[in-house]
């Protein structure tokens, strides 16, 4: 078998590229919102490096893409050009920005300050991994959605674990929810206090120790393909 072949299964993460509401810190769920001309230079530009034959994202090697209803997460799709895997896409909710409810639209400064007013939070300010949004979802809610789709995509890759066929999988999102998903991957609560970034435009991979499925893990750092070499060499 070769090295290429033994490649335990993937999972990569996508955020879409940079809108008006995320350059200004405004919580974006529900409002269906277009990328603007800087984010879609950033999700080509991330497209032209890192997808295609022989590159860390191989669409021969995709079996399945879930991507959020969102306008500007589609469009993100399309922008990486995998025309390959286009029958293999699945539009759902599962991978739909948290719903911010009541502070959509909002920045985290407003949000606290209006709690506080309110009478909320006197003894500590609001957060949005322990606390949820009113009138949206709760940290709870959106943990079950997810681990929902996690157990299907487990499901896909769990028979191939050694390399049988390839199998990796792509999730083309939003920032809190990507982030969210990495926590509920490797079996964290959502308020666990693990700091991440996720720059609009950028991709994250997830995978599995010692080919284990029971063993999920976040690559820290990945090898890149060699230039003169036709398949990925990690």
């Amino acid at each position: 078998m070769s090295d290429q072949e033994a490649l335990t299964p993937r999972v990569f993460l996508m955020r879409h590229g940079e809108t008006e509401w995320a350059k200004l810190g405004r919580y974006t769920g529900t409002t269906d919102i277009e990328l603007t001309p800087v984010g879609i230079q950033q999700v080509s530009s991330a497209a032209a490096k890192l997808v295609g034959v022989g590159k860390l994202l191989d669409p021969s090697r995709i079996v399945h893409v879930f991507v959020s209803p969102r306008k500007r997460a589609i469009q993100t799709f399309e922008l990486l050009q995998l025309p390959a895997v286009e029958g293999e896409r699945e539009v759902t909710e599962e991978i739909a920005e948290w719903d911010y409810g009541d502070y959509e639209g909002l920045k985290t400064v407003e949000i606290r300050q209006l709690r506080k007013q309110r009478g909320l939070d006197q003894e500590r300010g609001w957060d949005i991994w322990r606390d949820g949004c009113e009138g949206g979802e709760s940290a709870r809610q959106v943990s079950e959605r997810l681990d929902r789709l996690i157990l299907q995509i487990r499901e896909i890759q769990g028979p191939y674990m050694n390399g049988e066929k390839p199998v990796d999988v792509l999730l083309v999102a939003h920032g809190h929810i990507l982030r969210c998903f990495i926590k509920r991957w490797l079996g964290f609560s959502l308020d666990f206090p693990f700091q991440m970034v996720l720059a609009p435009g950028a991709m994250a991979v997830l995978s599995y120790k010692n080919n284990n499925v029971s063993e999920p893990a976040l690559h820290v750092g990945i090898a890149l393909p060699s230039a003169d070499e036709d398949t990925p060499a990690f």
